[in-house]
């Protein structure tokens, strides 16, 4: 598979792309198995069937034994899947979401991208759900992902920085 088309009438989150990924080949013991190389203790991954409206999927779910309140930085996530014993596809591909998601958050923040601190993003099941996404783009072999205009909706959201307008700037 060389292209990844994300039809995201409605948003997407790590544990759903990841259910995704599993529906197209992805085998669950194999993702799981290359997550452990993180290195990271704390977590464990649930994959089941789910079915609502009809409609037949698989839902995973990433389980915290602790709930984590650690903020951070790109360079302490770069440090994690530099250190751990992924592949270099792999840590190259979650790097570069990484990167991605930093300059994002520093263009809304102004702020230099070595300043930006992860809340969610950073914490152990974001690390979880992006370093995932890797390491499935890397074993199906996809080298271009297009992804469909979100919908907006309307209103507020209580969030880390504080109470945010829906869309949330970052």
């Amino acid at each position: 598979m060389d292209t990844l088309f994300y039809e995201c009438f409605s948003g997407i989150s790590g544990d759903m792309n990841l259910g995704a990924m599993i529906d197209l080949g992805v085998d669950k013991d194999f993702l799981i198995s290359e997550l452990k190389k993180l290195k990271l203790d704390g977590w464990e991954i649930r994959v089941e069937k789910d079915q609502r409206h009809g409609i037949t999927g698989t839902k995973v779910t990433v389980i915290l034994s602790k709930e984590e309140k650690k903020h951070r930085h790109l360079s302490d996530i770069k440090e994690i899947i530099e250190k751990s014993s992924l592949d270099s596809s792999v840590k190259a591909v979650a790097l570069e979401i990484f990167r991605n998601v930093a300059e994002a958050e520093s263009k809304v923040h102004n702020i230099p991208v070595e300043k930006v601190h992860f809340h969610e993003v950073g914490a152990i099941d974001s690390i979880i759900d992006i370093t995932g996404a890797a390491v499935c783009y890397v074993k199906l072999g996809i080298k271009n992902v297009i992804i469909s205009p979100v919908e907006l909706g309307s209103g507020f959201v209580k969030c880390a920085h504080d109470l945010l307008p829906i869309p949330a700037p970052a």
